[in-house]
């Protein structure tokens, strides 16, 4: 104990010089940024040079006092009182008074500890604000401490056996990794702690209805409570995020409670946490694809553009063949841009609807392109859609954006617009078939329109019965659409020359008898050809199958069939 007691005030001692023996150096100098540095710049700053200078992993002589200088000239900048101070106060080459606190201010100087008491205990001065914005190193957690004064169990605010755990100390294995901490998966004294409520926590449920196949790139963070490095990376996933923020979603995976979904995943850590982003560069569908480079925020929000969708097909508009009408049954949209990439904003969008819709981007110098004023295109960026009959529309030009997220709800508003009136265009186009695909009942007053003088050849369905009716009608309005091309080429010449049509057998019966002397009575349902100008006719009373009929009306239309003279002039009542 007393060995212990004895290494305790030494390092105490130690730091207590140190940060005493801090040379007046201009705090911007230290941390190498310009005086009108944000928050957020100073905070990068510090992050990196207090990994570089930190004593668990810089050896070097003056590492130590070069880390306390690091500390000090962010406990100025980052309180903006102290900073104004400093500004108006000191100079370049002044000193910014780095003194080692006063009784109870909790001014002190920040440093490291992995592992130690978590948010429970109070002999820690904690900041979660700073460490939330600045991450951290590992799995450690930013706190300060006043020399001087009484704080809980000792003067210095933290308790006896906590000093052995200074920079990383104490029960930590392994050598660094690739996420700035120290590796090993060794169970600090504080309890687990959760994700943060800014990132979302994922479980199976939530992967299946909200990630796979959905569109939208995701990065995720499998991990388990006792791995080191959580906090940190954590705070590096949400800033790329943020700046993400529209084309990207985040959450983190619990290994120890969602153990066999990270198993099925394949995402369990081990040694220490894992990233992954939910990509659609290798798969329509999207697979997870882990990130295995340094994790800074630049290298990640590199590695995440690169993973996001590519749904949007780079075309050349002086190439391109515009539609017209097509069977597709997606309306298409292309956007118009200056860039020589696919910007980020459409394959964002190119995501989301690429079930909906079909993409196109091209890059043109400027409006007066003769393609693009074919398009009625008068200031870029612009987008054009065309419905799922061909028809065009200039949905928007000259387009703004203030930031991503803002560019993706606002053009998403737009696609679903265009959405509902393809949706209605649909609608009449089916309405449209469907009045013209409907074989109409020959009846008196439409006979000469259907089977007069002026039809070559009048195709006639009679039936006996409700179900033959309903064969004969559903045949004949496809196959009067199949034969339209053999039709076109015919010796009848035009798509009007042949008339289809359904004959009730049992109210005409005398309209049968004109070509057969018993009426065809043994038939339920059967086909008369026929040619009213020649007065002749052919009939079909086989297997009523589309492929029958369909190859009686091909012989009828190319004269590959025998007609007969009609008895009689047929007439309907």
């Amino acid at each position: 104990m007393n060995a212990r007691l004895t290494s305790w005030i030494i390092l105490s001692v130690s730091l207590f010089v140190l940060i005493l023996e801090a040379k007046t150096i201009d705090p911007y100098k230290v941390l190498g940024v310009e005086r009108n540095a944000g928050q957020r710049e100073i905070q990068k700053a510090f992050h990196k040079l207090s990994l570089q200078y930190h004593p668990d992993k810089n050896k070097n002589k003056g590492a130590q006092e070069k880390f306390a200088e690091i500390n000090n000239a962010y406990e100025i900048l980052s309180d903006e009182e102290k900073r104004k101070n400093y500004d108006m106060y000191g100079d370049e080459k002044g000193s910014p008074g780095f003194d080692a606190g006063h009784p109870g201010d909790n001014g002190g100087y920040t440093y490291f500890t992995s592992g130690g008491p978590g948010p429970g205990h109070d002999q820690f001065n904690f900041r979660p604000d700073e460490w939330q914005s600045m991450g951290g190193q590992g799995g450690s957690k930013s706190f300060s401490f006043s020399f001087g004064g009484s704080r809980g169990r000792d003067s210095f605010g933290f308790g006896m056996d906590d000093i052995f755990n200074f920079f990383g100390g104490g029960n930590t294995k392994g050598s660094g990794s690739r996420f700035g901490g120290f590796g090993g998966s060794t169970r600090s004294q504080s309890s687990p702690r959760s994700s943060p409520k800014s990132i979302r926590t994922i479980n199976s449920q939530v992967f299946e209805k909200e990630i796979a196949d959905r569109g939208i790139t995701w990065l995720l963070l499998s991990y388990t409570p006792t791995l080191k490095g959580n906090q940190h990376i954590e705070s590096i996933l949400e800033e790329v995020a943020s700046s993400l923020q529209g084309a990207l979603k985040v959450g983190s995976i619990n290994c120890e409670t969602e153990l066999s979904f990270c198993k099925d995943l394949g995402i369990y850590p081990r040694r220490e946490p894992r990233v992954f982003v939910y990509s659609y560069i290798a798969s329509e569908k999207g697979s997870l694809v882990e990130y295995n480079d340094d994790l800074t925020v630049k290298n990640l929000k590199s590695f995440c553009q690169e993973h996001l969708p590519r749904f949007s097909k780079r075309v050349l508009l002086n190439h391109f063949e515009f539609p017209s009408s097509t069977t597709e049954k997606l309306p298409r949209v292309m956007l118009l841009s200056t860039k020589k990439d696919t910007p980020v904003i459409w394959r964002v969008l190119s995501g989301l609807y690429r079930k909906r819709f079909i993409f196109y981007d091209a890059k043109v110098h400027d409006v007066t392109d003769p393609t693009v004023r074919k398009l009625e295109v008068d200031s870029l960026p612009a987008i054009v859609g065309w419905l799922s009959n061909g028809e065009k529309h200039v949905l928007k030009t000259g387009i703004s954006v203030k930031d991503l997220k803002s560019a993706v709800d606002d053009l998403s508003v737009l696609l679903d617009g265009f959405e509902k009136n393809n949706k209605k265009a649909g609608a009449r186009k089916a309405q449209t078939n469907t009045a013209e695909k409907q074989i109409p009942l020959l009846t008196g007053s439409n006979f000469d329109a259907l089977c007069g003088e002026s039809t070559p050849v009048c195709i006639i369905g009679a039936f006996r019965s409700s179900k033959a009716r309903e064969k004969l009608e559903s045949i004949l309005s496809m196959v009067s659409q199949k034969s339209l091309s053999r039709r076109q080429k015919s010796a009848f010449g035009s798509r009007d020359s042949v008339t289809y049509t359904l004959l009730d057998a049992t109210k005409q019966p005398a309209f049968l008898n004109a070509f057969d002397k018993a009426g065809f009575k043994s038939a339920d349902k059967l086909l008369v050809a026929y040619k009213p100008r020649k007065k002749k006719f052919a009939a079909f009373v086989g297997e009523m199958t589309a492929e029958e009929v369909e190859g009686f009306i091909s012989s009828v239309l190319n004269g590959d069939i025998q007609f007969k003279e009609t008895r009689q002039k047929p007439i309907v009542k």
